[in-house]
């Protein structure tokens, strides 16, 4: 298991935002947060990864196509109303939808989720493996 993993954003503020309003939606809470940084743990006391946010001086846009690196993040939902709640979020804020929520049949099944781009161009997709709503 990951016990923490670290992303670069250009611009922490957008960052703060965006992800301030995403993670709690996929059972994060806020961890830490000040000039140079912020974090997201899994929210009441459960186990799993903790999400940090850096500022970088990136030159050259992010591309999940040709920068070395992380090429999405998946966040697992409990049901699939939360891959659909989280959809509905996201076209809210005018994010870029790659895949609206649907069965993937070419992953183990059971396989509900959506793709989108965060405003910085890194893929992330909310994912429910149950059959339940």
């Amino acid at each position: 298991m990951l016990g923490h993993i670290g992303v670069n954003v250009p611009d922490l503020e957008v960052a703060r935002s965006y992800y301030g309003g995403l993670l709690p939606r996929v059972g994060f809470e806020l961890f830490i947060e000040d000039n140079q940084q912020f974090a997201f743990m899994p929210a009441n006391g459960k186990r799993g990864t903790f999400v940090f946010f850096y500022p970088t001086n990136a030159c050259e846009p992010y591309s999940r196509h040709t920068t070395t690196g992380l090429q999405h993040l998946a966040f697992v939902a409990s049901t699939r109303s939360v891959v659909d709640e989280v959809h509905d979020w996201v076209t809210g804020v005018g994010g870029e939808v790659i895949h609206a929520p649907r069965e993937f049949p070419e992953y183990p099944p059971p396989y509900y989720a959506s793709f989108w781009l965060d405003p910085f161009g890194v893929m992330l997709e909310v994912v429910c493996h149950h059959d339940r709503d």
